[in-house]
């Protein structure tokens, strides 16, 4: 296994290019099962998790090429319809075939999925808003059996704001006979970027952007081509980053709107924020201030910003609390920023940072994809050296980012670990 290098200490300055969405690219490719042709997909990271649900869709009968950022798909192929453990366990994203087979060839087997290795995120939603559209569905040995001669449209509320339950519902939907309305739809980005793909197929699709989709189901869908949104997660990191280091940073490719929530409270810690179009630019203050955050579903505060907040915190002169409300123990990096010096309290799902206190380089391990980049964020303010531990993680949601640290100014590398 691989692992980072760190030599604390560097400030971080010059431009980034923000990678296309990792989690719009997951939902957009299965996608494609929908109608047979061919798409062109663009922008799309060189990741993980793109490898992993390529894998998966080629095991359906899909044929995918990649060169200079573009998927090319082929579904014409498609002579199966089953998404095996050995794929699925790997990441929960893969759930996403789902609907798109059921809605299409009127029956799944789908393996219950895999992924991070926290907090209970059922599927429960999945499952529940497929059978309102008339699926049959078992649950056997560890797989969802869904069948239906067609989906027929319903009226489908979800009780939590789900981005993955809402994608699944919402590529079921398109090809459901009669109007299918979502109420409590997730509004990120990536749900709006997959309902503008299935509109350029033919879709039906009213109220895109908003929490209430209203779907008009069609006989059939044809193909087209997307580019990817950037990444407002990984864009959000490298501001983080640049911050935590005094530096000042020019993200390039990105969407300010998308990244609005972190921006005012990086504003609040005494940075400096500018936007411009497709343009962010971030200056540190000589002493970050505490801030306080508190998650929530789009456009609030992003769960996938909580690890990175509290490694940005740990440099503030001060004590602040970070609470997230949309995973209650999505913090099991907080014990191996501990192994730094942090100072941090966790009560049930709140995180009391005491800030301004030096941390020490030394061996840590990451966890989860969020709480990989927490530890990379406070090795480059520790004293030392700060080695990462299993760093696969990190790489199903970050391309390349020792390459885009360091060509900021960081003192990172990634070499082979020693570890079993």
């Amino acid at each position: 296994m691989d692992k980072f290098i760190i030599q604390g200490g560097a400030r971080l300055a010059g431009e980034v290019v923000v990678s296309g969405a990792k989690n719009a690219a997951l939902a957009l490719m299965p996608a494609t099962l929908l109608a047979a042709g061919n798409y062109k997909l663009s922008n799309v990271p060189r990741l993980r998790d793109i490898q992993t649900m390529t894998t998966l869709l080629r095991s359906i009968g899909v044929e995918i090429t990649r060169a200079n950022g573009v998927l090319t798909i082929n579904s014409f192929g498609v002579s199966k319809h089953e998404a095996p453990y050995a794929h699925v366990k790997k990441m929960r994203a893969s759930i996403y075939v789902l609907g798109p087979l059921v809605a299409r060839y009127g029956r799944a087997k789908v393996s219950l999925p895999g992924g991070c290795a926290w907090g209970p995120r059922p599927v429960d939603l999945h499952i529940e808003s497929l059978r309102k559209l008339g699926a049959s569905i078992e649950l056997k040995r560890g797989y969802i059996l869904a069948e239906a001669d067609r989906l027929k449209g319903a009226r489908i509320r979800f009780e939590v704001s789900s981005v993955g339950a809402t994608g699944n519902a919402l590529m079921a939907a398109v090809l459901a006979k009669g109007t299918t309305v979502i109420e409590n739809a997730a509004v990120e980005p990536e749900i709006t970027a997959l309902a503008l793909f299935l509109e350029s197929m033919g879709a039906r699709i009213g109220g895109t952007g908003t929490n209430r989709l209203e779907i008009e189901g069609v006989d059939e869908l044809s193909a087209a081509d997307a580019a990817m949104i950037p990444d407002r997660i990984e864009a959000g990191t490298f501001l983080t980053a640049a911050a935590v280091t005094g530096g000042n940073l020019t993200l390039r490719n990105t969407i300010p709107g998308h990244l609005a929530a972190v921006t005012d409270k990086l504003r609040e810690a005494g940075c400096v924020v500018r936007t411009e179009n497709d343009c962010i630019t971030l200056s540190a203050p000589e002493t970050l201030q505490p801030v306080d955050v508190t998650t929530a579903i789009y456009p609030g505060f992003p769960t996938d910003m909580q690890a990175q907040w509290i490694a940005l915190m740990l440099n503030a002169k001060g004590s602040s609390v970070v609470t997230d409300a949309i995973y209650l123990d999505r913090f099991k990096h907080v014990p191996e920023l501990a192994r730094l010096g942090a100072d941090i309290r966790i009560r049930n799902n709140t995180a009391l940072v005491r800030g301004g206190k030096p941390l020490t380089g030394t061996t840590v391990m990451s966890t989860d994809l969020r709480a990989s980049a927490s530890l990379i964020i406070a090795g480059l303010i520790a004293e030392g050296t700060t080695e990462v531990l299993r760093v696969y993680h990190i790489d199903r949601g970050y391309e390349a980012i020792e390459t885009k640290l360091a060509a900021l100014g960081a003192h990172i590398e990634r070499t082979r670990s020693d570890e079993f």
